[in-house]
């Protein structure tokens, strides 16, 4: 063997390189164990603890001294479904970036055009400004974009001669600069709030941001972190007095039309009352009654004070009108009905075409009732008097009293204004007004200036949580999104989902290794040590090149570590078959290792660049877990192959060196399959009749039945919950029907009292509050069962649009896959026969599949949806059937080059070829079956139809590689002839 030294070096500089990695990650579990036996299971203390050690040196490799932050970063990462967490999907509104652009446009055809693009990109592969252009010119043949664009903002790049053409140019620049610009702001934001290790992916070629967030434990606050816009205003304000006249005559309007029309709507007095200390006065001196026996009479009469009570309080003197921007209160369940009230045409005429009206951002009592702010615009194109880009730096601190506020500090020309308008408001000692700091179109505080602030420094101060302050600097010193970031997908995972996930996954896999190396010493006597001591090797440098690249380590990557077990024994399977033919035609042990490596070099890196070529294709379409599969997969390839090839040669060269020989046959192994001589070929006929009866019967039953698509599919959300006790799945869907206005689907996740629950209700709702409303419903729906509403362990939520990118994503998929493998086919056979019959058999594979899938949904206690790690499962039994398959050809090109004689047909060459390669067949298939098995009954529910997937994958490509791919071959070469 040439070059050993070469190779022991690069082995020995791999294992240290792997050591040093995974290093990182003994080190900081050991940090983390003190700090459990430290809190004595407090995870407040716990963290404290964590925190105190988060920068002091606790690694010293002499060179330098890692601290636990440091350590964290460099460990291996978790997946969400073994850690728990968030994870999400930004897409950025490019709608809004374009009616920005055309400065909120009211042409007809413009916004018609707008509404049939957002309904077209559901079921288009197009960029949403291609669409926008399409439907604009469907709409109007004639017009022109520039009509449009052509605004005072644009007049720099669009006028009203501009092409269409170059109008696209512009808002696709624009369009990209926004979605480069968020995907900056939003790393910015994420790296300050606190999460260890997040990732931060913009999606090419879209206009969406894939975050993961490990450990995160308050879903809601991350969706207001990553979903606020940052538009920060200061605004000057109208003075109670000064509005309530004309709040008055908007009052009496409303009631005159009320009036006309009588559609009086009845109330409850609780829907009249808002607070017991704001209003309630006038409100009984103008219903001449108490409010606990107000009648429909007072709505009727007053139908905008019914649902917003003035902002008055009780004197000695009588009643007085607030002082302030507060103009009135209203129930949270109300305050709509108040917009639309005070948006209606004639009602905004009676109003300073200068007034605004914003709502307070959190409730400011226990009754959940909010103030109404009357601000003042103060420029010509009606804007506030100040913008949030004027501000350099925000931090959160304390006020005076010890409550939570945020300190802002603007620049040159914002504190300028600033002073200015702090000044005016203050110049009446008798008249002194409010400010009006609002963000995204919220009150945060409207603070009465008491003097002119000279340095540009202010606070927004109110009813502030510590996160909620932490959270609005970090917003506003990242800067605020060019355009709104809406949640399309997400997908969340309790930390307890994810600790079983774990103990299941790798004591499933640990269980499956042990077998394996078990099975491979009695199958190859003492040359299964060697074959497992390189197992275990290509596991550990698994590890450890993850850990270096920063790889993420999911539920589906192990699920790739145990494919890579099985191509790893398959590399030796081939190489020791070869060496146990050698063997057996007399040559010495040296000649028979050299000759045997040779002569299993051309299956092995066929075999393995084929499975390599699924995992490329499953990185490049994959995202989220299926990312993490792909990615462990090549590592594992690669690592394999040189574990195969080297490692173990490097032991058998040791033994050669020392006069020694290693046996690789027992009692049980060495007379099997010698003798095969099965007549494959000539019952391929019953092989392909028993083949298109499933196949045919799962058509059937797709086209009848259908498959049952998970929400990566179909849209929708989707949670696990679980219960104390076992619990009936047909009456929680009756009664989640009502709740959610249709009956959602509800299947048994795992054990009895642990369900899967998948609804569609308000998928296409993007405002902030629908998970939470969707969540509540759940909750509320669920109350009774089992004792209790149950747990919710995890959950997922994947919009309509990219919905349909997965599905389509998934098909280009599996499409590139057939077309390169053909292509790697035909190039190393010459002969476009072969490629024919691995396609066949690939098709065969996944029909195959899919009509399990579709026949056995429902039957089979586990859930058989199509989803993405469906998909994955499917392009991997594709690259565990073409590695069969491949390894089947080679020795039949062997066969048809070395043993075709006169004498013997095509069929019975490929026939011994088939026979020859049986003994590899059978020994690689039931160790990963073995494998597969362990992670399919102990994995979990969670992985269970994927695993279940591979391992019908497993069976059948084996079996299609004998009985569709060679015989197809033999067929169309004789078709030629």
């Amino acid at each position: 063997m040439q070059g050993k030294g070469a190779i022991r070096f690069f082995a020995i500089a791999l294992a240290i390189a792997c050591i040093y990695s995974l290093s990182f990650t003994w080190v900081a579990y050991r940090v983390e164990q003190k700090a459990i036996a430290a809190s004595n299971g407090d995870p407040a203390l716990e963290a404290r603890y964590l925190d105190s050690v988060a920068n002091i040196g606790i690694f010293n490799l002499g060179i330098k001294n890692f601290t636990y932050q440091q350590v964290k970063e460099r460990q291996l990462n978790l997946g969400l479904d073994l850690k728990g967490g968030m994870n999400v999907t930004m897409e950025i509104s490019l709608v809004d970036l374009i009616r920005s652009l055309s400065n909120n446009s009211q042409d007809s055809t413009f916004n018609k055009a707008l509404r049939l693009a957002q309904e077209r990109q559901s079921t288009s592969q197009k960029d949403f400004i291609t669409l926008f252009s399409e439907a604009f010119t469907e709409l109007a043949p004639n017009g022109r974009l520039a009509s449009v664009f052509a605004t005072q903002e644009n007049r720099d790049r669009i006028n009203f001669n501009t092409s269409d053409a170059d109008v696209l140019r512009v808002l696709r620049a624009e369009g990209n600069s926004a979605i480069e610009r968020s995907f900056n702001i939003l790393r910015t934001r994420i790296d300050r709030f606190g999460v260890t290790q997040p990732n931060i992916q913009l999606q090419q070629g879209t206009n969406r941001i894939l975050i993961e967030l490990p450990g995160v434990t308050d879903p809601e606050r991350v969706r207001k972190l990553l979903q606020g816009s940052a538009q920060l205003e200061f605004w000057e304000t109208y003075d109670n007095a000064e509005v309530f006249g004309v709040l008055d005559a908007a009052n009496k309007n409303i009631a005159a039309k009320i009036a006309l029309t009588d559609t009086v709507k009845k109330t409850t007095t609780e829907s009249i009352t808002t607070s017991d200390t704001t209003g309630i006065a006038l409100l009984n001196e103008i219903k001449g009654t108490d409010t606990t026996n107000a009648s429909a009479d007072f709505e009727k009469q007053n139908p905008l004070f019914a649902k917003l009570s003035p902002a008055i309080f009780q004197t000695e003197a009588g009643q007085q009108l607030q002082p302030g921007s507060v103009i009135g209160y209203a129930a949270m369940r109300d305050t709509a009905i108040v917009n639309r009230y005070l948006a209606q045409a004639d009602v905004k005429a009676l109003f300073p075409v200068n007034l605004r009206f914003a709502w307070g951002v959190k409730a400011f009592d226990n009754n959940n009732v909010f103030e109404l702010h009357a601000l003042k615009a103060t420029t010509r194109d009606g804007k506030p008097a100040l913008e949030g880009d004027v501000i350099s730096n925000a931090r959160d601190d304390f006020d005076q009293r010890g409550n939570p506020e945020v300190v802002m500090i603007m620049n040159a020309d914002g504190a300028k204004t600033w002073r200015r308008i702090t000044a005016e408001a203050s110049a009446d000692a008798n008249n002194k007004k409010s400010v009006a700091i609002v963000l995204d179109g919220n009150v945060y505080s409207a603070p009465t200036v008491q003097n002119e602030i000279p340095n540009g420094i202010s606070s927004i101060s109110g009813n502030f949580k510590i996160e909620d302050t932490k959270d609005l600097a970090n917003i506003l010193k990242a800067g605020k999104l060019p355009a709104p970031a809406r949640i399309v997908e997400e997908a969340i995972v309790g930390p307890s989902l994810g600790q079983e996930a774990i103990n299941a996954g790798l004591l499933s896999s640990i269980a499956g290794l042990i077998l394996v190396l078990i099975f491979m010493v009695v199958y190859y006597n003492r040359a299964g040590w060697v074959a497992d001591v390189a197992l275990v090797v290509n596991l550990f440098f698994v590890m450890g090149v993850m850990a270096s690249l920063g790889a993420v380590l999911t539920l589906p990557g192990i699920a790739g570590i145990v494919l890579t077990i099985g191509m790893s024994v398959d590399a030796n399977v081939l190489i020791y078959e070869r060496i146990r033919e050698e063997l057996s035609s007399g040559k010495s042990f040296r000649v028979a290792i050299s000759d045997g490596y040779k002569a299993a070099y051309s299956s092995i890196i066929d075999a393995n660049v084929t499975t390599l070529i699924t995992g490329i294709i499953l990185a490049m379409f994959g995202s989220g877990p299926i990312l993490g599969f792909a990615t462990t997969l090549i590592i594992g390839i690669l690592t394999s192959l040189f574990c195969a090839i080297f490692i173990t040669r490097l032991i058998f060269e040791a033994k050669i060196d020392k006069s020694q020989t290693v046996p690789f046959f027992t009692k049980l192994s060495k007379n099997v399959f010698t003798e095969a001589n099965y007549d494959f070929l000539g019952k391929r006929k019953i092989f392909f009749g028993v083949s298109s009866v499933i196949i045919v019967a799962g058509l059937i039953s797709i086209f009848t039945k259908g498959l049952s698509l998970g929400v990566d599919f179909q849209g929708g959300r989707s949670y696990v919950v679980r219960f104390d006790d076992a619990v009936n799945t047909s009456e929680i869907r009756s009664t989640l029907a009502g709740a959610f206005n249709g009956a959602p689907e509800v299947k048994t996740f795992g054990e009895s009292n642990q369900v899967k629950i998948t609804t569609s209700y308000l998928i296409n709702d993007n405002s902030e509050e629908t998970d939470q409303i969707v969540e509540d419903k759940l909750k509320s729906g669920l109350v009774g069962f089992a004792g209790g509403t149950g747990e919710i362990l995890s959950s997922q939520k994947v919009g309509p649009t990219i919905a349909n990118d997965i599905k389509i994503g998934a098909i280009y998929a599996v499409l590139a896959s057939f077309v390169v493998i053909f292509l790697y086919i035909l190039y190393r056979f010459k002969r476009w026969q072969f490629g024919l019959g691995a396609l066949v058999a690939l098709l065969h594979d996944v029909l195959f599949l899919l009509a399990l899938f579709s026949i056995f949904d429902g039957i089979l206690p586990f859930s058989l949806e199509i989803d993405q790690a469906f998909i994955a499962a499917i392009l991997t039994v594709m690259g565990y059937s073409l590695n069969d398959t491949v390894v089947v050809f080679d020795r039949i090109r062997e066969y048809i080059n070395l043993h075709h004689s006169k004498n013997d047909t095509l069929a019975t060459v490929i026939n011994n070829a088939i026979n020859s390669t049986l003994s590899r067949t059978v020994v690689t298939g039931v160790t990963t079956i073995i494998v597969l098995s362990i992670l399919f009954i102990f994995g979990g529910p969670v992985i269970r139809g994927f695993t279940f997937a591979m391992l019908i994958g497993v069976i059948v490509g084996t079996y299609s590689s004998i009985f569709v791919a060679a015989p197809v071959v033999v067929d169309f070469i004789r078709k030629k002839k």
